[in-house]
């Protein structure tokens, strides 16, 4: 049995945690989202619905935040409101309305569901999700360029005592 939650309010923006991702939706009323999901997104698919990230076109799609949710737990997460001025909600809801149906250009990297709500809301198209994957990544690998560094100087030091 899910939680009550508060139902959201119009131009809110909806993070559903999916297994090792974020879906992003915006909430435009009456129970229903507007997101961007691969044509391969089923509502509600959880862990499977990984796969469309291989897509490369997507369809903005209105849904019930229930079925586009599933078994997977939501909230509203507007957390750029500080940084940026949302548009007004009814500015966003129309701005939404108008893009259901369409076909458009997916990339994990840059034009993600997260990108499309985060335009929405406030004009700026970006996904925190990219950014602090790609960011990890980057440590990674300075970290393993230091590890393998480490490992020549021993080395070669080894190789100068002997």
């Amino acid at each position: 049995m899910r939680a009550l939650i508060p139902e959201p309010n119009p131009g809110d923006l909806i993070e559903i945690f999916r297994p090792f991702y974020r879906h992003w939706a915006i909430y435009v009323g009456d129970g229903y989202v507007i997101h961007l999901a691969p044509p391969s997104e089923i509502a509600g698919a959880g862990a499977s619905s990984i796969m469309s990230a291989l897509a490369d076109k997507a369809v903005v799609k209105k849904e019930l935040l229930y079925d586009v949710a599933g078994r997977d737990v939501y909230r509203v997460n507007n957390k750029h409101d500080h940084k940026y001025p949302p548009l007004p909600p009814s500015k966003i809801v129309q701005s939404a309305e108008e893009l259901v149906g369409q076909e458009v250009l997916y990339k994990l990297t840059s034009e993600n569901c997260e990108h499309f709500v985060n335009e929405l809301r406030y004009g700026v198209a970006r996904s925190d999700q990219v950014r602090d994957v790609i960011m990890a990544a980057g440590i990674a690998g300075v970290g393993l360029a230091a590890v393998g560094l480490i490992g020549v100087m021993f080395s070669r030091n080894k190789r100068q005592k002997q």
